[in-house]
């Protein structure tokens, strides 16, 4: 029989898992017993959290999950900052670490890399935390995993193995479950919702991060069947394309896309959840719904935050709209006239912040398949308040939810990984980047030819203007300049300095023409907009 460390790659894989991001350490070797012949890729980041990070990027670019193998104590404080960012945009994480030996877990003996309870570290920024002692449970740990990222809220799982069973006989392993099936709507309030839908005139669709898994097909098809202006927030960019005629936009601070929602007769909400990051990113004012609000979320607990629905139906958005596009029988809506939506982006954003858009614009312009990831950077709040994604699953961020510093180049090698046909551009001021800078080697040593683009505005620009606006001395936000070119070559990437989009392009051109990374960096004060 096989021992239980060198089992989990072979139940990885059994269960459609088939990337690993990890770092081997003494107290995980033995997860790594099994890995030759199994079927899983590994790859090796140069911090716990950059594996979090990559894992997250990595389904974003593809809705498939990946695992992360995390050594015991300073590999789990190291890595929950990611899982908190993945646990605030719902994003499915499977982290698999060691623990110390049971004998010795909560004993204060100094063992090494011991920890008085690692499952309550976790424990905020994951769905569970579980500790497996054999093969069955392992399995039965798995098993359960998936069945939650396929049918509820998606959010980090932790399984943790102590360092003695690691190497012990796995025992009896049952096979793979078969998965559990999504959450429909309720007949009754479904019947309900439909009726309210076939009566509504000015109809208007929200949809949120929860309704990325229904895909952009489906997506189409029900605002179309529902003549519907459709809002999206910064998780669902793309759902509808960046030219669609009823892509109203996104983010809510927009006052054409408030006076679009407060005038619907009914507001049909996929998987949104009104949060300020996402909704409102430049006011505290909530949204307001003065029609009838229908709201859908996969999680209960969710249908009455930030604002209560008239109509609350507990189920997987996706299922909705497939029910709803089979019964949905309504005259044509009138068309509405969004005018005001496409102009909100010059009219409501600040100037240091419009400045971005051509920038974004040409990008997706001249590669209209490409991935861009955001960081806290102006640009990405840029993408992501105004920034149109001509496709689904193309725009992510750490700006939003979590909201974490050094998020955009680990998770964009993740999805360069995961898609090595795409251009994947990740988004990072200079205070940002260095967060995370030495991943640029796992993405050489990768062959993943991603695009770490730097905004250089001499430290940490938006706090020091935040600071200045509210009349406090500024202090800790001027930074020592930084020489990223010779940060680029001594990491294996190339480096560019550009100064206008006809230069970015050319040099994201000369970019995705090698297996090497690059980094592009633009200083604000020589920056020109064409």
């Amino acid at each position: 029989m096989a021992s239980l460390g060198a089992l989990i790659p072979q139940l990885l894989v059994e269960r459609g898992v088939d990337t690993v991001f990890g770092i081997p350490g003494v107290h995980t070797v033995e997860m790594y017993r099994g890995m030759p012949g199994s079927g899983l890729t590994h790859h090796t980041p140069r911090h716990e959290q950059g594996a979090g990070f990559m894992a997250d990027g990595y389904y974003r670019a593809t809705g498939k999950v990946a695992a992360c193998f995390i050594i015991t104590g300073p590999g789990m404080t190291n890595i929950a900052t990611a899982m908190g960012q993945a646990y605030g945009d719902s994003i499915p994480m499977l982290v698999i670490s060691s623990v110390n030996a049971e004998e010795h877990i909560g004993k204060g003996l100094g063992r090494l890399h011991e920890m008085q309870n690692q499952q309550a570290l976790i424990d905020g920024v994951s769905a569970w935390s579980r500790q497996v002692r054999d093969g069955a449970e392992l399995a039965t740990a798995l098993d359960d995993a998936m069945d939650l990222f396929a049918t509820e809220r998606p959010r980090p799982v932790h399984i943790q193995i102590p360092i003695d069973r690691l190497s012990l006989d796995a025992g009896d392993v049952p096979n793979p479950r078969v998965r559990a099936t999504v959450k429909t709507p309720e007949a009754a309030t479904f019947d309900k919702a439909l009726g309210l839908l076939n009566r509504s005139v000015r109809p208007v669709l929200v949809l949120g991060g929860g309704a990325t898994r229904m895909g952009a097909e489906t997506a189409t098809a029900l605002a179309e069947a529902l003549g519907a202006p459709t809002l999206t927030s910064s998780n669902a960019k793309g759902l509808l394309t960046h030219d669609h005629p009823l892509n109203a936009g996104g983010m809510l601070f927009g006052s054409g896309q408030r006076e679009l929602l407060s005038k619907a007769d009914v507001v049909l909400s996929l998987g949104a959840e009104f949060g300020d990051t996402e909704w409102t990113f430049y006011t505290d004012e909530p949204p307001q719904v003065t029609g009838t609000l229908i709201r859908v979320d996969i999680d209960p607990s969710q249908l009455n935050r930030n604002i209560e629905p008239d109509l609350a139906i507990e189920a997987d958005a996706s299922a909705f709209a497939e029910a709803l596009l089979s019964a949905i029988n309504r005259p044509p809506a009138p068309d509405v006239d969004l005018n005001a939506c496409a102009a909100a982006p010059q009219k409501d954003l600040a100037e240091n912040y419009t400045r971005h858009l051509p920038m974004i614009e040409a990008l997706w312009e001249a590669y209209p398949n490409a991935i861009l990831v955001g960081d806290s950077a102006e640009p990405s709040y840029t993408a992501t308040c105004a920034g149109r994604a001509p496709g689904s699953r193309q725009w992510f961020t750490g700006s939003t939810g979590f909201g974490t510093l050094g998020y955009a180049l680990p998770a964009a090698i993740g999805a360069q990984i995961a898609r090595p046909d795409a251009p994947v551009i990740a988004l990072a001021g200079d205070g940002g980047a260095l967060y995370t800078i030495p991943e640029l080697a796992a993405a050489a040593e990768a062959g993943a030819p991603v695009i770490l683009l730097i905004w250089n505005n001499d430290g940490y620009g938006e706090i020091r203007s935040y600071m200045q606006s509210n009349q406090i001395q500024t202090a800790g936000v001027d930074l020592s300049p930084i020489d990223f070119a010779a940060l680029a070559k001594g990491f294996g990437a190339q480096y560019a300095a550009v100064t206008n989009i006809a230069s970015l392009l050319a040099a994201v051109d000369g970019g995705r023409k090698g297996s090497a990374p690059t980094v592009i960096e633009i200083k604000e004060h020589d920056w020109q907009v064409d």
